[in-house]
């Protein structure tokens, strides 16, 4: 592997990102605080050799933005003998919607009714079966882009037209899901080592309640039923450190929506002010695993 520093055996942990921003300049600087040698691993420039290497961290916070080289760097750095965090398995979980949703399911955690199909025509049979309004959303995808709202059968086979000219196999599956009727907001939970640390509303102009997309945030009372979902949804797909969205219906019932391998959690943390700090907590996370 190329671009590797020359700290063996001094116990340092990497963050792997290829854009840094707001997030992980908070991590350094909780890093720097409690005087925890790190160095900023940017993957554009790794390579890895098949078999198991010495490397010069002990641990490795992943919070690589392309999922991709989020997966297979993990996959590198585990085999290598480095504990990743979050781990390869979570984060392909966490980066495909379809295995996040079985991973919910097989834990019994209540999630919108959602179909894969393995077709474009399919995937309309799905909706048929599913009712309208629903979403067609991308398998790998965050922060709401390409996720499209279908409010009856001639969008969906409109949209499902131009999908089944896309190239590539992957592009021709359809995850599609019930449309909740939800009172103007979700809720975004960020769980830490299996503890949740809080929870805040997020509330947009549109359907979409995304914080890359404007959406704002305020704090959430974390509910113990909040606190139970999150913390279960989080531990169902593997993650240590999860961003956990949830959705009201019109009655009040909580559905777990999906789980973020790399949380972003500038809305959370402007919510939350001094009183939660997640880089921090982040931190001493890593410090934990490192001391077991």
């Amino acid at each position: 592997m190329s671009s590797t520093p020359e700290h063996p055996g001094d116990g340092r942990i990497a963050v792997l990102a290829s854009r840094v921003g707001a997030d992980e300049k908070r991590l350094f600087d909780a890093l720097d605080r409690r005087g925890v040698p790190f160095d900023h691993v940017d993957t554009r420039g790794q390579w890895f050799t098949a078999g198991r290497r010495p490397m010069p961290w002990t641990h490795v916070l992943n919070r690589e933005i392309g999922q991709t080289r989020a997966a297979y760097a993990a996959r590198c750095l585990a085999a290598a003998g480095v504990e990743v965090v979050n781990s390869a398995d979570a984060t392909e979980v966490c980066g495909d919607k379809w295995r996040t949703t079985l991973a919910l399911e097989a834990a019994g955690l209540p999630t919108p009714r959602t179909a894969l199909g393995l077709t474009p025509q399919a995937a309309l049979d799905a909706l048929d079966h599913i009712g309208y309004p629903a979403l067609v959303k991308p398998l790998v995808g965050s922060w709401g882009r390409l996720v499209v709202r279908l409010p009856d059968r001639a969008a969906a086979e409109g949209v499902f037209e131009y999908v089944g000219a896309l190239p590539g196999p992957q592009s021709h599956l359809g995850y599609v899901q019930e449309l909740i009727d939800k009172p103007g907001r979700d809720i975004r939970a960020v769980v830490v080592g299996g503890e949740l640390l809080g929870a805040v509303y997020r509330t947009g102009e549109f359907w979409r309640t995304n914080v890359a997309l404007g959406a704002r945030t305020r704090p959430c009372e974390a509910s113990p039923e909040i606190t139970k979902l999150s913390v279960e949804a989080a531990s169902a797909v593997g993650a240590d450190i999860a961003g956990v969205d949830l959705i009201e219906d019109r009655d009040g019932r909580l559905l777990v929506l999906e789980v973020n391998h790399r949380v972003e959690f500038s809305g959370f943390q402007s919510a939350f002010g001094d009183r939660v700090d997640v880089a921090d907590r982040i931190v001493e996370h890593l410090r934990e695993r490192a001391q077991r």
